[in-house]
């Protein structure tokens, strides 16, 4: 299981719950996203990122994400949902997510959200911080 997610910095481990499900009994397709969600908010909450946004009033937006359902996923299971930067631009990041089944041993989803920084009382994109980019080369180099 563990080979599945090692190039990934982050891994956030649950339950998939009976609410999760939909009336085709597997995981509704919105419910991923929420998956998807939980992964990246442990990504910026390991790079402390909200005290940094305090500081500084950048922070993170989420410009657009998709998924790609590959295997169906059913209640009841445990899930690691899995995060990493793909690529660091001028002002936005590109976040890549896998959700693995740990029942079907599997990659159940695959995803990508893309990120900007955003300077939020300025209602304005902004470059990605030299000290954001020390932050997330520091804790990609933690993956396997």
């Amino acid at each position: 299981m563990d080979d599945l997610t090692s190039a990934y910095p982050v891994i956030v481990e649950q339950a998939v719950v009976w609410g999760d499900m939909d009336s085709y009994q597997h995981v509704n397709n919105v419910v991923y996203f929420r998956y998807f969600e939980n992964a990246r908010l442990e990504y910026f909450r390991r790079l402390d990122w909200f005290k940094y946004e305090e500081e500084t009033g950048i922070g993170p937006i989420l410009a657009s994400t998709q998924a790609r359902f590959r295997r169906p996923l059913t209640y009841p299971d445990t899930i690691r949902i899995a995060a990493r930067i793909a690529q660091l631009g001028d002002d936005r990041m590109t976040m890549e997510h896998i959700i693995v089944s740990l029942d079907q041993k599997a990659i159940v989803t695959e995803g990508q959200s893309t990120i900007v920084t955003f300077h939020y009382a300025e209602n304005r994109k902004v470059s990605v911080t030299e000290e954001l980019r020390r932050r997330i080369e520091a804790l990609e180099a933690t993956a396997h």
